[in-house]
Parts: C-alpha cells; structure tokens; sequence
C-alpha cells in the first residue's frame, strides 16, 4: 500500500480544525474557559460531554465513548471510513461530507467525486483512470521525490508521457462492491487488469506510465514499485496482464535515422530527460515486440543503439535483438555502460548527463561483421549542454576507469591543468634519479 506521508499527515492536523468539523454536522457547541462544549454524537447524550480544545485542535468525549483524537480521527469516527479515506476527505476539503449530525457507523457511499463515468466505453475508462493517476502524481511529494531520485526531473516529462501515482485512492471514489453500480464498474476494471480479483488496484504504490499509440489510447502500462517496505517477493516492475501492446515515444522516433533502444522505461525516461529524443524502450530483455519491430521499420530507421543494462542478461539480450534487426538491414550498435550499471544509474553517476550519455552514444560498439557503416559522431539532441563532465564523488571503484575516458574527450580548462602536463608542443622534462643514502652508507663516507 502506497503510505500517506508524514509530512502530509501533521499537515492536516495542524490545518484543518476540529471545530470547523464539528459545527459542520450541526452540533452546537458552547464556550467553557478554552474549550467547547456539545452533545456527543457517539452515544446518546443527554448533557454536553464531548470537549472541543482549539488550543490542541483535539477532541474527546467525557462520557460513555471515552474516545477521542484530532480532526482525521473525528472523520473517520463520524463518516465511518478507514484512515486513508478520511485523509482523502481532507484533502478534498471534505466537499461531500453530510452537515447532518447523523453517525455512519460503516460508509457504503462514496463521498468523493468518482473519476471515472460508468458509460465510458472500455478505452474511454483507461484513459480516464490514467488522467486520475496523472492528477493524483502531481500531488503526491513522496511521487515526485521518486522521479527526482533517479534523475528524470525534466519540466515536461510528467505532461508530455501523462507519467502517474497510484496511491489506492481509486477505489476511494467509486461505489462499493455490495451497489450495483459498484458492482458494474469494479468489474470492468477488473477485466482491463487495472483491479484485481482481490479488489485491490493492481498498480498500487507505483509510478504509472502508460504506451499511449498516435491518437492518445492507451495500449499498455508499466508500473514501477516506489514504496519501501514491500513483503518479499513483491515484484516491482508490473504491466498490464496479457500480451505486450504499443511502442513508446512513437512521435521521438519519425524522422529518426537512428534510434536508441534502451530494456527499461526508466532507462528511456532519463536518455530523453538528457535531451536525445530519438529513444524508445522494450519490456524488458525479451520486451522487444513485433510492434516495436514494425515501429522501427515504418519510421525508416537505420541504426539502432542497444542501450540494455550492462549484465549478463542485458548482453545476451542486445546480441540477440541485434541479430534479429540486421536481419532485416537495421545496422546494430551496443551502447556500453560500466559493468553491472543501467542507463539511469549511470547517468546519475556521471553528471551532467547530457554529456556523460553523449559519449557513451558516440563510443558504441558494432555489433555487425566486417566494418561498421558510418555514421555521425555527433549523437542527434534537443539542446547541446555546455558543461564538463564530473564524476559524481560517490561512483563505485568499479565505473572510475570508464569515467576517466569520459574525462578525457572533453578539454580540461586550463585553471584545472594538472601542474606536471608540459604546453603543447613542448618534450617533456626528464627527471633524473636521485640516488638516496641509507644513515649506515653516509657514515661510511664520512
């Protein structure tokens, strides 16, 4: 389950006032020194025993409840919801919260505006659902923590790939299961994978990103796990169920001569957030479809640059998708990361990654026999990125031979020449040996 931030949490406890919540059901309240006082409406109350502290922004009942909290305990307590819904209910403003001072004991109606309309037809639903992952990511903080993490924090991508949260709010918004209309709807998402058979969601506690094809339909999702303290053996990349659909980024490809296939969405995310556009992603090692092989073929491309991860799958993988593209005239390069790294991992490494990722393109290695065919040294981009390469402190021993080559295309500032390098065109000095005496060898000199 996706949890609700901390942060989050003291918020609304420090914001919303439980005696605003209270008046809001009706029940009047009485001023006594520096608390309020009004007839529980947990039990039946004959004189005034629960007591409204807006100094503690607190509540408690005095008499047969015994019970008591801040303003997320009172709306669970009062709408018969669980924690998450009443946080939910917060959030919204409590928009749909009864004045009346009526007690739910157990909630079966939903009280926040349902995303999605029980007539759409079955690629309206998915769109609506994506659209309600989308909004509920752009106020999710531990979600946009998440892409910040790994680097992806360009100001359009969220917008341009419709990139979403699924918290387990959905299943907040629509009717129960026991309603027929809940019934009905629930069912449909289940058939569409986006519900499982427990009820749950089945994306829950992961950035979602959908393959949507030219006319905004979705074909496929991909869900990335983001939550800590999964149960073993959680997976943390999920699709939706049956066969593979879509190719992602189809637009970046058009026109694209060359084109770079990375194993993971992420990897692609963060070659596009750098600036080359021209990248698409395959579901993992054996996620290259016939959709991305006909994707390829339709745009003209004629290189592909495998950037899988640097592992023993990942090369096994790229050897045999590189086979399968020169089969059909598509020359195949190999985009090699320091060993054990992904595209994403080493482009945080080595920062900025505009530059880091560049080289990288530039070095690829055939894969082909023979000589390879030319192409541009030049990796096509949006935005050329002025700055040097900088090995991030924190790289592993096992990626510092790679980052010194990385240093070393690009030319070193001249504040930053290491004292020992001659100008250029200069010999360099030779130093002689000076020939040390041990104590014992200058006592018999002496």
């Amino acid at each position: 389950m996706a949890r609700i931030p901390e942060s989050e949490i003291e918020r609304l406890k420090a914001t919303v006032a439980v005696q605003r919540l209270v008046e809001a059901r009706g029940i009047e309240l009485v001023r006594q020194g520096a608390d309020w006082l009004g007839r529980c409406p947990f039990h039946a109350d004959k004189t005034p025993s629960l007591v409204v502290s807006p100094a503690k922004n607190l509540w408690h009942c005095s008499g047969a409840c015994q019970i008591g909290g801040g303003p997320i305990d009172w709306v669970m307590k009062a709408e018969g919801v669980s924690f998450r819904h009443a946080v939910e209910l917060l959030r919204e403003g409590m928009p749909a919260v009864s004045a009346s001072d009526r007690v739910v004991r157990v909630s079966t109606v939903p009280k926040l505006p349902a995303p999605v309309s029980p007539d759409a037809d079955d690629r309206e639903l998915l769109r609506q659902v994506i659209d309600y992952y989308h909004d509920t990511l752009q106020h999710s903080p531990e979600a946009l923590a998440y892409l910040q993490s790994r680097g992806l924090n360009h100001p359009e991508l969220i917008e341009r790939f419709r990139l979403g949260f699924a918290n387990r709010t959905l299943g907040l918004r629509l009717p129960e299961k026991n309603r027929k209309a809940g019934a009905e709807i629930r069912t449909r998402l289940q058939a569409l994978g986006l519900v499982r058979d427990s009820g749950h969601e089945h994306f829950n506690g992961s950035l979602v990103i959908p393959i949507l094809d030219d006319h905004g339909d979705v074909t496929e999702i991909y869900g990335r796990k983001i939550t800590t303290h999964l149960r073993p053996g959680t997976p943390l990349h999920l699709y939706l169920p049956g066969p593979h659909a879509g190719v992602w980024n189809r637009e970046g490809l058009a026109g694209a001569a060359e084109v770079i296939v990375c194993e993971a969405l992420i990897d692609a995310m963060t070659f596009w957030c750098a600036g080359y556009r021209n990248v698409t992603a395959a579901y993992g090692v054996e996620g290259f479809t016939a959709d991305h092989l006909a994707a390829l073929q339709q745009t003209g491309t004629e290189r592909v640059l495998i950037a899988y991860d640097r592992d023993a799958a990942g090369d096994a993988a790229a050897a045999k998708l590189a086979k399968q593209l020169m089969a059909i005239g598509i020359a195949c390069y190999r985009i090699q990361f320091p060993k054990g790294m992904d595209a994403n991992a080493y482009a945080q490494h080595v920062q900025p990654a505009t530059k880091s990722l560049g080289l990288v393109i530039r070095q690829a290695v055939w894969l082909g026999e023979g000589l390879a065919p030319s192409r541009s040294r030049e990796p096509a981009m949006i935005a050329a990125d002025p700055s040097p390469i900088v090995p991030v402190p924190i790289a592993p021993a096992s990626v510092t031979p790679f980052l010194a080559a990385a240093v070393d295309v690009l030319p070193v500032p001249p504040e930053a020449s290491p004292p020992d390098v001659p100008p250029a065109g200069c010999r360099p000095r030779r130093h002689r040996r000076v020939r040390r005496r041990s104590p014992r060898s200058a006592r018999r000199k002496s």
